[in-house]
């Protein structure tokens, strides 16, 4: 009975370690994060393994960038002896790049992509979730939400932005409701002068998502943790309001059908264009103009009373699956984006970042233009951050496109969104 009961264990033990040993599964799974992360970063717990000598970082090819993320791992080198190695990247070529060096163990640590790319890079294995740990309370709701995907959060956030509405102080009082913007398109537009009271790149859903948001169009379902992909909200009676008057824009020519961004930028910066919708990203350049003239508020609100809600981008670091120090990495994100060194990013880079308490702080809460940002992203939405989305963006420009040359909205519409079904289905994104 002994000899048959040690028997039968040994056998138990055995398939234990065969089905350990086994292959890897063709999708692969989120590999162990560690545990969570200090505050502050520069986590000097017990709970941490053995630092490694280096930990390496693909950092946004964008000069100020470079330089804010270096100033602030110089710290962290200095408060932990792990080196950072910053290798410049550009945000859009950084996925398909750690497709390849990753496997081949030449990838980073960690890397810095928009929210929107969560879902592809989480289906296609490529990135970790991460543990925010007690981080958690200090990033802004909205930016929390933007990182998550399928019940994880997948990045550190560290910069947030939307879009609000320039205007030139010599030309117009601030604006408040769309009715002045209309006003004030009505009045100032004289396209045979290439003066104009109002332009945006009016053909491009990123921009133009607020004025049929506002009305109750929505580009997926959702359900407050989920996205429907299968329930497209863009030809709903709101979305044909929006776009009706996205159409009057071109129909009553406040806004060229040829228009280009470079276009609107230069003539809002000589002083021809009274207000202008656009993101943050422009304000160094729009300030060099303008000097004190320029001013920025919230989108103004519409007809209806509701505040028009933005997209909201969040760009965020995030782990790399093949990361081999992927607890010191979270280490370095939580301490590259905790309060004191995401206000000197801000200050570098001219980035606004997703925390609470910088928010809050004066540096941004008294700045009269980053402050119109800051509340633009009270009322906005997060881009669904679904592999699905990318098969909305070109169909539904074509869209806008086709409105912007008088053709029927309702139609327009319609098919727009039919083609972006067809997408999704012939994808496999809704499988």
């Amino acid at each position: 009975m002994k000899k048959w009961l040690g028997a039968f264990v040994l056998f138990v033990l055995l398939i234990g370690v065969l089905a350990a040993c086994g292959p890897d599964d063709v999708q692969k799974e989120p590999s162990e994060s560690g545990g969570e992360n200090a505050e502050e970063g520069a986590n000097e717990s017990a709970e941490m393994p053995e630092k490694p000598e280096s930990l390496t970082l693909w950092v946004n090819a964008e000069e100020k960038q470079e330089d804010a993320v270096t100033e602030i791992t110089e710290k962290y080198t200095e408060e932990t002896g792990i080196e950072v190695e910053l290798v410049p990247v550009d945000m859009l070529e950084q996925v398909e790049k750690l497709d390849v060096e990753g496997p081949a163990g030449n990838g980073p640590d960690i890397i810095f992509q928009p929210h929107d790319r969560i879902g592809d890079l989480a289906m296609r294995g490529l990135v970790d979730p991460v543990d925010l740990g007690e981080t958690e309370s200090d990033y802004t709701d909205i930016s929390l939400e933007a990182v998550t995907y399928d019940g994880d959060y997948w990045g550190y956030p560290a910069v947030m932005e939307t879009y609000a509405m320039y205007y030139n102080k010599s030309l117009v009082d601030e604006p408040e409701t769309m009715d002045d913007i209309m006003a004030i398109a009505e009045d100032y537009t004289d396209q045979s002068q290439d003066q104009f009271g109002f332009l945006m790149e009016a053909a491009n859903l990123y921009f133009v998502y607020p004025f049929f948001s506002g009305y109750g169009a929505y580009v997926f379902d959702f359900d407050g943790e989920n996205y429907d992909i299968n329930n497209v909200g863009l030809a709903n009676e709101g979305a044909k309001q929006g776009g009706e008057l996205v159409k009057t824009w071109f129909d009553n020519g406040y806004i060229p059908q040829d228009l280009t961004p470079d276009i609107m930028n230069g003539l809002f910066k000589e002083g021809k264009v009274a207000t202008v919708l656009n993101g943050p990203w422009m304000v160094r350049e729009y300030a060099e103009a303008l000097g004190d003239d320029l001013g920025v508020v919230p989108l103004p609100v519409l007809e209806n009373g509701e505040n028009p809600k933005s997209f909201v981008g969040v760009k965020s670091y995030m782990l790399s699956y093949y990361s081999e120090n992927k607890e010191w990495a979270q280490d370095l994100m939580a301490f590259i984006t905790n309060e004191e060194n995401s206000l000197h990013y801000y200050d570098v880079a001219g980035e606004m970042p997703p925390r609470n308490d910088a928010v809050e702080n004066s540096v941004i809460a008294d700045d009269p233009i980053y402050s119109a940002f800051a509340e633009q992203t009270q009322y906005g939405e997060p881009m669904p951050n679904v592999p699905a989305m990318q098969q909305v963006w070109d169909p539904f420009n074509d869209a806008l496109s086709f409105i912007s040359k008088g053709e029927p909205v309702d139609e327009v519409l319609e098919e727009a969104v039919q083609t972006i079904q067809d997408n999704i289905d012939a994808s496999g994104a809704n499988n």
